[in-house]
């Protein structure tokens, strides 16, 4: 079973650290329901060393704290059905648009609209939207 020291020492080893709401308070040991008590969890995992920190709130967006900023990216406003895999939606989209080069704040938005557009639809593989669909997306907004 892996604990919770475990799991600091393996986030010592990270560059980029993407958690969401339930995985921040179970790191941090905190609530996370108001944006006070995301900011302050936010600051307590930024201190074990993460040089990108990006929690992802689910409609309330994603907070980014990195070595030198910190900024909020909003959700996009959809009709919610299954948020089955929106997370790992999220994340897959995050890591194609780094490896593409693209800036932390578009990379974000763009795993951001993958993520919306998967909540659209039910399941988990099958809510994955194409990458035609994602950038379709992101021109009308």
């Amino acid at each position: 079973m892996l604990r919770l020291a475990n799991l600091i020492e393996l986030i010592l080893k990270v560059d980029i650290l993407v958690v969401n709401e339930i995985e921040t308070a179970f790191l941090t040991g905190q609530n996370v329901d108001s944006e006070e008590e995301v900011i302050l969890a936010a600051r307590k995992l930024q201190h074990f060393g993460v040089e990108t920190l990006i929690i992802s709130l689910g409609k309330r967006g994603a907070l980014v704290l990195t070595q030198n900023e910190s900024f909020r990216i909003p959700a996009f406003t959809v009709d919610a059905v299954d948020t089955t895999a929106a997370g790992d939606v999220f994340c897959d989209s995050l890591a194609v648009a780094i490896v593409e080069g693209r800036k932390l704040k578009e990379a974000i938005r763009f795993a951001n609209s993958a993520s919306a557009l998967s909540v659209t639809k039910m399941g988990a593989q099958t809510s994955a939207p194409k990458r035609a669909e994602s950038d379709q997306f992101l021109k009308k907004q």
